[in-house]
């Protein structure tokens, strides 16, 4: 099927944003710019044939240089937090910009892929376009030379691939994930407090006060974090819990138990659209959207605030860099970074 090419306005110096849509014989489509690699629009026929734009996100592309939610971003060199926004390999300490009380968080909030313009390459054959960027050695401190490509596809069978590949000169982090920021009745909804949630994990890894984990692969049994069969996302995130408290509701990663299965499945009910999760990735980060800005401009007119959407964040654990109990997202200079996740689309 043709992939629709259009303007998306120009960067800071000028240079000029296209964005591609994908398109699937089921009415399906999914929107993807060149600045920061970004989704920003995923189109969904609910239950009754309604087509539904159920990620939050902007209209054009000047607003995603502000963009602190990170709306729809592809994010790296590494996603979520570094403790004290500095790791060691082979002896050598690298240290990365302070963005969130004394850690890091997503790279870089001003310097990270999701402000960068990529180079995009569609190929209608197999209804996907590449992202592709070049982060130089010591870019936002990591070292390495890393060619990254990013391609989505959109299959007949209403499956958004997002495959992942970097390679590095040198050895280095690469914890690459999407932060898009779903809600399945229609990005101009309200919030999501209504979706049923079911996670596959029989663990999480607990946070300190500032997000960190504490090294810990914590049990779910008999907690808020416990989402092995549905639960309504609203009933428990206001519960008296610690880890609840320190992160404002659900802001944690779950342990995956079989990578490559389905690790999460998201209902609404209302419009009947399900979403499934599928990744070979270690972990995924259950976010409930707990600090959207209030009153905050979105696109066709939506006004977005506190938890109007949701993000499902496949990933290593946050600061596996540091933490000895957790694999690393260390890859040598010459090895692949090589990892897919899957959003698979249906109707209950």
């Amino acid at each position: 099927m043709e992939i629709e090419k259009k303007a998306f306005g120009t960067t800071r110096d000028n240079k000029d944003i296209s964005c591609y849509t994908l398109t699937n014989e089921n009415g399906m489509s999914v929107t993807i710019s060149e600045l920061g690699a970004i989704i920003t629009e995923l189109i969904v026929p609910d239950k009754n044939g309604n087509a539904l734009d159920v990620v939050l996100g902007y209209d054009s592309s000047e607003p995603y240089y502000e963009n602190s939610e990170f709306f729809g971003a592809t994010i790296g060199r590494s996603a979520n937090r570094i403790q004290g926004a500095a790791f060691e390999i082979d002896g050598v300490k690298y240290e990365l910009p302070v963005n969130e009380n004394t850690n890091n968080l997503h790279s870089d909030k001003e310097n990270g892929f999701h402000k960068k313009l990529w180079t995009a390459a569609p190929d209608e054959a197999r209804n996907a376009v590449t992202m592709s960027y070049t982060s130089p050695d010591g870019e936002n401190g990591f070292p390495g030379n890393l060619d990254m490509h990013v391609t989505f596809t959109l299959s007949d069978k209403n499956e958004l691939f997002i495959h992942y590949e970097g390679l590095s000169d040198k050895k280095t982090v690469i914890n690459c994930t999407n932060h898009t920021y779903f809600n399945l009745a229609g990005h101009k909804s309200g919030n999501i407090l209504d979706h049923y949630l079911k996670i596959n994990s029989q663990s999480y890894t607990p946070v300190e006060s500032d997000s960190i984990p504490t090294g810990e692969i914590a049990s779910v049994e008999n907690t808020p974090f416990d989402f092995r069969e549905f639960h309504v996302i609203g009933d428990r995130i206001e519960e008296d819990n610690e880890q609840l408290h320190f992160t404002g509701g659900y802001d944690h990663n779950y342990v995956i138990d079989e990578p490559g299965s389905v690790v999460a499945v998201l209902e609404e009910r209302n419009t009947g659209i399900r979403m499934e999760v599928i990744t070979d990735l270690p972990g995924i980060q259950f976010y409930a959207g707990n600090f959207i800005r209030d009153n905050l401009s979105g696109k066709d007119g939506a006004v977005y605030g506190k938890r109007t959407g949701l993000c499902l964040e496949t990933q290593f654990f946050p600061n596996s860099v540091n933490q000895a109990g957790f694999k690393r997202p260390v890859f040598g200079a010459g090895e692949r970074y090589d990892t897919t996740t899957i959003y698979r689309f249906s109707n209950i």
